[in-house]
């Protein structure tokens, strides 16, 4: 039999659902078809919390404060809420296993870093008291889509002001941040939920994994990179599974403006029809759009090492190779009815032509960009 996830232990309590993280993770639950939650808010009652601490079978302590106006407030906000948490849970002998979510600053001697130190203390302590299993998680900074932008992430200020044509300040250009991304938080809480499973360090912490270290400079230019590649380069970054630039994209594009979704291409355009670019990769080659009006014929060329897919999503055409070196030629019908991709390989002169009444509309991939200075293209009739 395939393995069964493990049932998720309800209801939850989650403390500051409203939050980042929390509405990230709230989100996540309810894709997984839990709906068994007990969602706690900064405006809700001592009455309410006291209720969902006598009901919870898990708690996640995600409320804190971060920018006060007053510094008293990180005490009160941080370890005191945690401690009035703790003792509703003592007090009516719960068992339920918590996890909280601090940052690295509890290692600092400030404010906000003392008063995260003395939540962290306060959990311990309760695991020690009741039996109960704790996690506590000291985390990096956190980005993903949602985050509040000019609060407390770089990040989300960055990628909010650059999509809106903003200024941004890199005071210190080498100055290095460690970050973690949002779905890697979440991930690492549902496996604490669902498995009791927690990377800890040797000091007993919980670590989110991975941890991505990423110059400030660096990081402005690669987002000014996303906005510019809408502009024009159309270049998307390295998308590699896992890697920082994945998720540091899909997060710039969380904060476009909702009337700033869409951006035109550049079409060359004559009597034949169109070509257009869509996009370019620095490692994945470079997507176009090709329009043939009916009976025209494109092509009449071949690559060293330059090779090409064709996918004809409209319209019916004929697809000739001839190897530069034969005479014999090879045909491939194509059609929208029927998508099929047709390679075409190196040291081959093709074309293709529409054989429709309509135009025909063929999606092109390419090994490489197109270097004007490099072309890897001659004319040669098939």
């Amino acid at each position: 039999m395939p393995n069964e996830t493990p049932a998720l232990p309800t209801p939850i309590l989650i403390t500051g659902a409203g939050g980042f993280v929390g509405r990230n993770l709230v989100a996540t639950l309810h894709a997984m078809g839990c709906r068994d939650l007990l969602l706690f808010e900064k405006e809700d009652t001592a009455e309410t919390l006291a209720d969902y601490c006598r009901r919870a079978a898990f708690v996640v302590h995600l409320a804190g404060i971060n920018r006060p106006k007053d510094p008293s407030e990180f005490y009160s906000g941080n370890a005191g809420l945690t401690d009035t948490m703790l003792h509703l849970l003592a007090a009516c002998g719960s068992k339920a296993p918590v996890l909280v979510t601090s940052s690295i600053q509890a290692a600092l001697d400030n404010d906000y870093g003392k008063s995260k130190k003395q939540a962290e203390d306060a959990i311990f302590a309760h695991g020690k008291a009741t039996g109960a299993p704790v996690y506590v998680f000291r985390m990096e900074g956190v980005f993903g889509k949602w985050c509040r932008p000019n609060y407390n992430s770089v990040v989300a200020t960055f990628c909010h002001n650059i999509a809106r044509g903003l200024p941004i300040q890199v005071r210190d250009p080498a100055y290095e941040l460690p970050l973690v991304y949002i779905d890697d938080v979440i991930a690492c809480i549902l496996d604490v939920l669902l498995k009791g499973k927690a990377e800890q360090d040797p000091e007993g912490y919980c670590r989110i994994h991975p941890v991505h270290r990423v110059a400030l400079g660096h990081l402005a230019a690669l987002i000014n990179g996303f906005a510019d590649a809408r502009k024009g380069s159309l270049a998307v970054p390295c998308l590699a599974e896992g890697s920082f630039e994945k998720k540091l994209y899909s997060t710039y594009l969380s904060y476009l403006p909702t009337d700033q979704f869409a951006y035109d291409l550049n079409m060359h355009c004559d009597d034949r029809g169109s070509f257009t670019e869509f996009l370019r990769t620095p490692e994945r080659g470079q997507v176009s759009v090709n329009i043939s009006r009916p009976g025209i014929v494109k092509g009449n060329h071949w690559h060293h090492t330059k090779n090409e897919k064709f996918l004809v999503v409209r319209g019916e055409g004929v697809i000739r190779f001839r190897r530069i070196d034969c005479d014999e030629i090879i045909e491939y019908r194509v059609s929208g009815e029927k998508l099929q991709v047709v390679d075409i390989p190196c040291g081959y002169t093709h074309n293709i032509e529409n054989v429709g009444h309509e135009d025909m509309v063929t999606v092109m991939w390419a090994n490489e960009c197109f270097d004007p200075d490099h072309p890897d293209t001659f004319y040669l009739p098939v």
